[in-house]
């Protein structure tokens, strides 16, 4: 039997950084919700891969109602990025009852992305739960996109990789997604959806190169570089930091 593909799954691993050293792959993995995995699905991910943390980024009201799979083995976290945040377009709900332009809307929540306390609370508590020796980890949020995109661009800058690969890897999501988007919009039609509805939320289920600009054009304004963000703003050390490159990059 064929493994059916998990939704915007892939590991961050296999990326060169500037400094002409590799990103170690099988250690950090990104996808959708993990919502009625197959059995086949979950042994892959447990047993295959040997993925021992699973961290989920989404609101209660996600996770109420389209709950993770958690394979035996793996311990399980909550990470509420856009907890507190005032403007939050990244899950389905907001997507289908949020009102105005797009576009400018998700422009926004990658703001929130950047400055709200529980997404510099949430990535900081991220990234020192990677500080762990060969446990691989999984992480996602509703579609894996942008609470998930800026986590994986976040892992991928702070090791030195090219702002093309970061780019390269956040829109495959658009790829990642083709399937999973027209499900949710063929879904969205026959509960009588118009199509201007649907072109919206179709627009909204996909990731932009202008979001993920955003998120670090915010970064630069607010915190000075990006270095100053991972200081100041997620309150994470030069021992933390160095104990992160040290894991992650092959010698």
């Amino acid at each position: 039997m064929t493994l059916k593909k998990i939704t915007n799954f892939r590991s961050l691993g296999g990326y060169q950084n500037a400094h002409g050293q590799m990103v170690k792959d099988g250690l950090i993995f990104r996808s959708g919700q993990l919502f009625e995995l197959e059995d086949d699905q979950s042994h892959y991910l447990g047993q295959t891969l040997g993925i021992k943390h699973i961290v989920d980024m989404r609101s209660d009201d996600e996770r109420t109602e389209f709950p993770d799979t958690v394979w035996e083995g793996a311990d399980y976290a909550v990470l509420d990025i856009l907890k507190d945040a005032t403007t939050n377009n990244a899950s389905l709900g907001r997507m289908i009852t949020e009102k105005g332009n797009v576009h400018e809307n998700m422009l926004a929540t990658y703001e929130q992305l950047a400055l709200s306390d529980s997404a510099k609370t949430g990535y900081r508590q991220f990234i020192q739960g990677l500080l762990r020796p060969n446990e691989p980890t999984i992480f996602h949020c509703f579609a894996g996109k942008d609470r998930t995109g800026v986590g994986a661009a976040l892992i991928l800058k702070i090791l030195d990789v090219s702002e093309e690969d970061i780019m390269t890897d956040y829109l495959q999501t658009n790829a990642e997604r083709t399937v999973a988007n027209e499900e949710i919009l063929a879904g969205l039609k026959e509960r009588g959806f118009t199509d201007q509805q649907l072109k919206s939320i179709g627009e909204a289920l996909k990731v932009d190169a202008d979001y993920l600009r955003r998120y670090f054009q915010v970064i630069d304004q607010q915190f000075g570089s990006f270095r100053q963000y991972l200081r100041e703003g997620l309150k994470l050390s030069a021992g933390e930091i160095a104990q992160f490159r040290d894991l992650y990059l092959q010698k």
